[in-house]
């Protein structure tokens, strides 16, 4: 079995015997390289001798390019047979010509690359172009390597990198719809590395930053973008960056808007006097999060019940009891303390949340309420009846020693 052979000639030019770097010497000929990398990328097209002399030495540097061109030929076939036997035998000649054929199982990435972006224009299913964008990140580790020994050899560099970038495009759109942001960050960055002045990658990650709420992540995005654009360009930000700096603006403007005017709402709230009068939904949800408070600060907390008439239906007309159970709420509001929740808990029954205050400190209160609704309805003969008990893992210990208060 023969030798597996990869060769990489995205950002650096390095050969791979069997997944094992190894010394080579072909990167020691400038020409050699660029003669192979150009035959590589003519993906197994015969180039004329003609082509290859005015690539590789476009001004006849040599007395006797064709004789020249032989040796660099013979060299590259010779150093490339010490890396692998028979791996010269991938410079073949045609008449007046040279290709490139690559052994089986050869991996080249700029050539997978290229059959990569061939592909992503027809494919349509989403899975397997997420496994090809991630492809590309693999292997587009840098432009192209080059000597510049190669005349014109920067055209294929331009155009794998707009594939490229292209790819990119495609991936963030894909991830996009998908609002996979935290994978279209990743994308970005990785992209940046081989770009680093491209704006849409930097606009695209501060749009997934904005995304995720990490505005002051995509302010910083946005300095570090404009300061390498000023300290190697020499240049203003693009109108398309500036037109997102503007948009990112007005949305932490709007948040902080928002923000002011939620604190203010709140802080209007909380100059309301008197106890909370809420549903018995939101009385639950408030006694849950009292509870926690309870267990971690070690205070206490008093559940008060009130029940006007001698059973829960009232034992009077639902006119008259909506109307007493009405005035019982507003003396309990305007007369309890603004930490103290109230609720209807049924047609003749108010519940109440006393934090803070101990068994007798209750009492006093519950007492108090008892003499006010009295005031308030002198003549009346409803019964008012009321309890009070500790909340809490301790409350059923205390239960039999806690008196019934009412009329």
């Amino acid at each position: 079995m023969g030798d597996t052979v990869r060769i990489q000639m995205m950002g650096s030019f390095l050969i791979y015997i069997n997944e094992q770097r190894v010394e080579n010497p072909v990167s020691k000929s400038r020409k050699g390289t660029a003669l192979m990398e150009f035959l590589v990328l003519h993906r197994g097209k015969p180039v004329p001798n003609q082509q290859l002399l005015h690539a590789l030495w476009p001004e006849h540097s040599v007395t006797n390019p064709e004789n020249a061109l032989k040796t660099l030929v013979s060299r590259m076939r010779t150093l490339l047979n010490q890396m692998s036997p028979g791996l010269g035998a991938c410079i073949v000649s045609d008449r007046g010509a040279y290709h490139w054929e690559s052994m089986p199982d050869m991996r080249i990435d700029a050539i997978e690359l290229m059959d990569i972006f061939d592909a992503l224009g027809t494919e349509r299913d989403t899975d397997k172009l997420r496994v090809m964008y991630e492809r590309v990140l693999e292997l587009y580790g840098g432009d192209l390597y080059q000597t510049g020994d190669l005349e014109g050899d920067m055209g294929f560099a331009q155009q794998l990198h707009t594939q490229y970038l292209t790819a990119i495009y495609g991936y963030i759109e894909l991830l996009r719809k998908a609002e996979d942001y935290n994978d279209l960050i990743a994308v970005c960055r990785t992209a940046l590395e081989v770009d680093s002045f491209d704006d849409r990658l930097h606009i695209e990650l501060m749009k997934a930053m904005v995304s995720l709420n990490r505005t002051s992540d995509a302010l910083v995005q946005y300095k570090h973008a404009t300061n390498l654009t000023y300290r190697y360009l020499g240049a203003p930000p693009s109108p398309e960056m500036l037109a997102f700096y503007q948009e990112m603006n007005k949305a932490r403007q709007s948040l902080k808007y928002n923000l002011d005017a939620i604190r203010r709402e709140l802080h209007n709230s909380s100059l309301e006097r008197g106890a909370f009068v809420c549903d018995y939904e939101m009385f639950k949800a408030i006694y849950n999060l009292e509870m926690r408070n309870l267990e971690r600060l070690g205070t206490t907390m008093f559940l008060g019940i009130i029940m006007i008439g001698d059973d829960e239906e009232g034992g009077v007309d639902s006119i008259r009891q909506d109307n007493i159970m009405n005035g019982l709420i507003e003396i309990l509001r305007d007369n309890l303390r603004k930490g103290d929740i109230i609720t209807h808990f049924s047609p003749s029954v108010i519940a109440l949340l006393l934090p803070t205050v101990n068994y007798k400190t209750g009492s006093m209160v519950m007492e108090r309420i008892r003499q006010l609704f009295y005031k308030r309805y002198p003549n009346s003969d409803i019964p008012f009846h009321s309890r009070l008990g500790m909340l809490g893992k301790d409350a059923f210990k205390v239960e039999a020693d806690e008196p019934r208060q009412e009329e």
